[in-house]
């Protein structure tokens, strides 16, 4: 899609953040003291308030930026975007306060929250496909159709200079910031915050947070070239872009010091740091600064630093919170997960308990019966320090016991803790497969039908983290002689249901 040919990319990008047209629908945020972080990493934290703008996301900055330097005659025609969330408020709101009409694209599997959001600020809402990919060919489509304004979520020069006024706000409330830490996913928040700070403040690093599974600008920026993903994680949707733009791109190249990966675990260990120092409670790609931070200052030995991230969003969906809950403490280091070998014998289970575990604190504990020989016990362990932890694996090695740990094992974590039962004797030569597919009424239906019967199901554990995808954990028995023809029939389905084979993971064998 293209953008409107009032797209100011031969404009001064300094001096395009400094006359940009956000203040009609958003507001300069606090800088908020963060003292808990600010003792826990010896330097002195602040968080940038974007979750307090009136879409509860830095987003309607770009959005009515781009808007609100439309020609008369562009503003006729309407403006369209596809977005499954913030960007899509953004447009929507800033349409409404001037009048235009909007068009907004969004995928089927979005939560109803920022669907009725969109809606009730006026913008006529199309449902189409289950993914970003398939909600921005239909955005397309209406807009050659149409001849409506497309209005990019980041690749824009005039949606940059929005984004980069956050920028200015840190230095006019911390003009002896020494570095901003700033979720990225298309580049166009960075871009702009980037560039402002360079120009003013030099000395001040730019480091850019991505998500584990969502990196493609720091890789991009390191290749020297645009990196397409083939796929990304759906966790942190507000930053799930397969590529990066090109301005957005060459823009971080330039100004970006530096980027950093998180985990699932430590972007939820930071939306719980945040809700203590604030009590909000921000989405997961709103805590990616904070979780960067969190792992990027006491990896470097950086101290007595003045250090800002930038809080980005809070448009959260409530039915995500349990699975925030759930893996918390596994991102703050506050928990560690473990399989552990008993001998099956009288007082067994006790002696464990008794001469290993002692006063510490559990979270959970499963006791499974494998053999007339061994158990198995799926342990989670509250902890207060890496050396706590060390401490306790010590204490099982003095004990004899053969132990896994599975804190940073996604099957146990997702599946396995919620479904310890162990192996039926009736069952042979089972795969066990992870598929993932969109959240949607009817999408496990349309999974089930779309899985070959000739293959018997032996087991079956789904999952919803009220996210747009959902995993759902199937075994299946399939003959050694019939492997080839089961897994073409899992290539045939890739483009629908994404999969990965989990038959040789511990925490399966152990406990399923």
């Amino acid at each position: 899609m293209k953008a409107s040919r009032r797209d100011n990319s031969d404009a001064d990008p300094l001096k395009a953040i400094l006359v940009a047209r956000v203040y009609e629908v958003a507001i300069k945020t606090d800088l908020t003291p963060a003292p808990r972080l600010s003792a826990r990493l010896g330097n002195r934290v602040f968080l940038k308030r974007e979750d307090q703008q009136p879409v509860f996301s830095f987003k309607i900055r770009g959005a009515h930026n781009k808007i609100a330097n439309l020609s008369d005659a562009e503003r006729k025609r309407g403006v369209i975007c596809a977005s499954a969330g913030n960007h899509a408020q953004g447009v929507a709101l800033s349409a409404a306060r001037l009048g235009l009409n909007a068009v907004v694209v969004m995928p089927r599997t979005t939560p109803r929250i920022k669907i009725d959001a969109v809606a009730g600020y006026g913008a006529e809402v199309v449902l189409h496909g289950d993914s970003y990919s398939e909600a921005a060919r239909r955005c397309q489509e209406i807009c050659d159709e149409r001849g409506m304004v497309f209005v990019h979520p980041f690749d824009d020069p005039l949606v940059v200079a929005g984004q980069g006024t956050i920028g200015l706000e840190i230095l006019q409330d911390r003009p002896d910031v020494d570095m901003v830490f700033v979720p990225v996913g298309g580049g166009g928040l960075i871009s702009g915050v980037a560039h402002l700070l360079k120009a003013l403040r030099p000395q001040c690093r730019i480091i850019g947070v991505e998500p584990e599974d969502s990196g493609a600008m720091g890789r991009s920026v390191q290749a020297g070239r645009l990196i397409r993903l083939e796929r990304v994680g759906g966790f942190a949707d507000g930053v799930a872009v397969k590529q990066p733009g090109e301005y957005t791109f060459r823009q971080c190249r330039d100004y970006v010091d530096d980027f950093i990966t998180v985990s699932t675990d430590e972007m939820c260990a930071a939306i719980e740091r945040i809700h203590g120092e604030t009590r909000s409670i921000v989405e997961p790609s709103g805590a990616l600064a904070v979780a960067g931070l969190a792992k990027y200052l006491p990896a470097q030995g950086l101290r007595d630093r003045v250090v800002v991230a930038i809080n980005s969003g809070a448009n959260m969906n409530f039915d995500r919170l349990r699975f925030v809950a759930e893996r918390n403490q596994l991102g703050g280091g506050a928990e560690a997960l473990y399989a552990i070998t008993i001998p099956e014998r009288p007082s067994a289970l006790r002696s464990l308990v008794r001469d290993v575990v002692g006063e510490r604190s559990l979270t959970e504990f499963h006791y499974r019966l494998a053999t007339r020989n061994e158990a198995h016990i799926f342990v989670g362990v509250g902890l207060h320090s890496a050396a706590e932890r060390a401490d306790f694996e010590a204490a099982l090695r003095r004990g004899g016991y053969v132990f896994t740990d599975l804190s940073d094992n996604d099957l146990a974590k997702s599946h396995v803790r919620y479904m310890v039962g162990g192996r039926s004797t009736d069952v042979r030569h089972e795969v066990l497969q992870v598929f993932q597919f969109p959240e949607r009424p009817g999408a496990l239906a349309d999974f089930l039908d779309a899985l070959d019967s000739r293959w018997n199901i032996s087991l079956f554990n789904y999952r919803c983290h009220g996210s747009d995808y959902s995993q759902v954990l199937v075994g299946f028995e399939v003959s050694p002689g019939d492997r080839t023809r089961f897994d073409a029939v899992l290539e045939g389905m890739k483009n629908h249901f994404r999969c990965r084979d989990e038959s040789a993971n511990p925490a399966a064998s152990l406990f399923l």
